[in-house]
């Protein structure tokens, strides 16, 4: 996602006259030039390597399957005779077919199943074996396996004559169980009976497909066999990729060799027959084609790295620019961050003089931020001496003289109270205390309004210890209390809860709680404005607001201050903030 906003927020990649345009184009020059030369140089000499290495591939492995074909034949050719020219088995069946005797004909003919077993165990590339007496009334006389209903070579495919034999194939076998492609061979036995009688040999069911395999050539092949009479027969499964009736064995021996989009490659065999193999000219130019397409994909690649190396340099002074920009923009927001530099020398020397600058402008800042702050202390240090401290100090001491002089306990008490939360109010150096120090002041105030409401209000005060220490500014609770009694009085009997805790984010919490009639909205919105032209309802003087601008001081936030009230609920003052003032605050007392 990052990389995409990269490049959407670029400029337009190949807009006329543009840094990126000129890095892609040269580029392209440098890393397309040495594949594109060294593709021409090698194409024809390389064309020819491969060409001439896949036709002799091709070339080996077609007379490696000729050669197993023959010896397929001369196999077929050699036990044929063995049955049918000489041997013992070949005397017996003659016996056997001219003798009368039924004992003698069973005897014969045990020991010519025996001889077909012994031949056929010990040659594993023979199939089915067959003596056959076509003039006979059963012409099958002996067989090494079940022959099928319709045996016989009348519908066999000629193949070649071959050194006094006929072979027929490829074909199904006509062994009963079987469907399998063989050879077969049949030859005439020696006899002097009118009646003739053959031998009949196939090969071994799967040794044709052994032999015509296309495994031999690395790729997909068609052959064709091509008999004595020059006709073609498709000798693999399934469609031939063309009819067997249309080539000529002229046409794979010719310098074209491209016979319906199929190179041709032949062998002839000293038997009499000819092997010929079909490639297509597209599996044929498989191997060029992938080298023309590594030269393809070089051609990608040495182009989409160079748009990448450009992209690359590009997005190096796109960057650097972009952040130079985002640290302008930055300025607004957050000015006391440092500079970050792009460790390119150039722009960091931009950088660094852009710091410099914005250095001093935070500095300006700072100073007018303090002289705000030296002007609001200065305003609410006049709001506290409205009243002459040294006039109404002396007052209040001729007082409580002239109240002890006359035996006055009560008025001196009073007058004592008020001097004591007069002198803390108003006479204290500072304006930041500690909450026992407030709490301690705050309890005068309470006594003295005790006095003056004769029981009617009972005040309630419940401090964590924890919060002793923690640092709050002066005058902070008072005005709290002070609204809870001119705003909270019950007519039956007033309840103020004053409650101060430590709560788990490092923070402190102020409640003043009175049960009264509570107040509806107009009342809590002139509550609040005190102190910006809406009279006060009672007290000191000084309301609610003094409140919001002590937070708003020390705080930064005058809206600390919540309050909760209802016609009939009570009212809840509530006030939570840190447990410390920031360093940068404290010093404005």
């Amino acid at each position: 996602m990052y990389m995409l906003r990269f490049f959407r927020q670029m400029p337009h990649p190949f807009k006329t006259g543009t840094l990126r345009r000129t890095l892609v184009f040269y580029l392209l020059i440098a890393c397309l030039f040495p594949p594109v030369l060294f593709s021409v140089y090698t194409y024809s000499s390389l064309h020819s390597i491969l060409s001439n290495k896949i036709r002799t591939g091709i070339y080996a492995s077609l007379k490696q399957e000729a050669t197993g074909l023959e010896n397929l034949l001369s196999n077929l050719d050699f036990v044929s005779k063995q049955f049918a020219l000489d041997g013992l088995t070949a005397e017996k069946v003659s016996e056997y077919l001219n003798t009368e005797s039924v004992t003698e004909k069973a005897e014969m003919m045990k020991d010519i199943e025996a001889s077909l077993n012994i031949v056929n165990f010990t040659n594993p590339n023979l199939g089915l074996t067959v003596y056959y007496s076509p003039g006979q009334q059963n012409p099958i006389l002996f067989t090494n396996l079940a022959v099928s209903g319709a045996f016989g070579v009348d519908h066999l495919p000629a193949f070649v004559r071959y050194n006094g034999a006929d072979y027929f194939g490829p074909h199904r076998t006509q062994y009963k169980n079987s469907t399998n492609i063989v050879f077969s061979s049949m030859r005439e036995l020696k006899t002097d009976r009118v009646d003739s009688a053959y031998i009949y040999l196939e090969s071994n069911y799967n040794l044709f497909r052994k032999i015509m395999n296309s495994e031999w050539y690395g790729m997909k092949v068609s052959h064709y066999l091509i008999n004595e009479q020059g006709q073609a027969i498709f000798a693999d499964t399934g469609i031939p990729p063309f009819d067997p009736r249309q080539l000529r064995w002229e046409m794979a021996v010719s310098e074209s060799k491209l016979f319906k989009s199929h190179y041709l490659f032949g062998y002839e065999s000293a038997q009499g027959w000819k092997l010929v193999t079909a490639v297509d000219q597209s599996i044929f130019n498989h191997e060029i084609n992938a080298w023309f397409q590594r030269i393809g994909l070089l051609f990608v690649g040495s182009s989409a790295l160079a748009i990448f190396i450009a992209m690359l340099i590009w997005r190096k002074v796109y960057g650097s620019l972009r952040k130079v920009n985002k640290e302008i923009v930055k300025m607004t927001g957050d000015r006391e961050a440092p500079v970050s530099y792009t460790q390119i020398e150039e722009f960091d020397q931009l950088l660094g003089n852009f710091q410099v600058m914005k250095t001093t402008v935070n500095e300006l800042i700072h100073e007018v931020g303090r002289n705000e702050r030296m002007k609001s202390q200065l305003e609410t240090e006049k709001l506290l001496s409205q009243i002459n401290p040294h006039f109404l100090h002396n007052t209040l001491n001729t007082v409580q003289w002239l109240a002890r002089s006359n035996g006055q306990e009560d008025i001196d008490r009073i007058v004592t109270l008020l001097v004591q939360v007069l002198h803390y109010n108003m006479g204290k150096p500072g304006l930041i205390v500690t909450v026992r120090d407030e709490i301690e002041a705050l309890q005068k105030y309470i006594e003295l309004q005790s006095i003056r409401y004769e029981g009617e209000l009972d005040f309630r005060i419940d401090v964590d210890p924890r919060t002793n220490h923690i640092p709050i500014p002066r005058f902070l609770l008072q005005p709290l209390v002070e609204n809870a009694i001119y705003h909270g009085k019950n007519e039956d009997h007033g309840v103020i809860r004053i409650t101060i805790r430590q709560t788990e984010q490092a923070k402190m919490r102020v409640e003043v709680v009175d049960n009264g009639p509570g107040m509806d909205e107009s009342t809590l919105a002139r509550l609040l404005g005190a102190g910006d032209g809406t009279p006060v309802l009672g007290g000191m003087g000084i309301g609610l607001n003094y409140v919001r601008r002590l937070l708003d001081r020390y705080y930064g936030n005058g809206d600390l201050l919540r309050i909760s009230s209802a016609p009939g609920q009570g009212t809840v003052l509530s006030v939570e903030i840190p447990a410390a003032i920031e360093d940068g605050r404290m010093g404005y007392h």
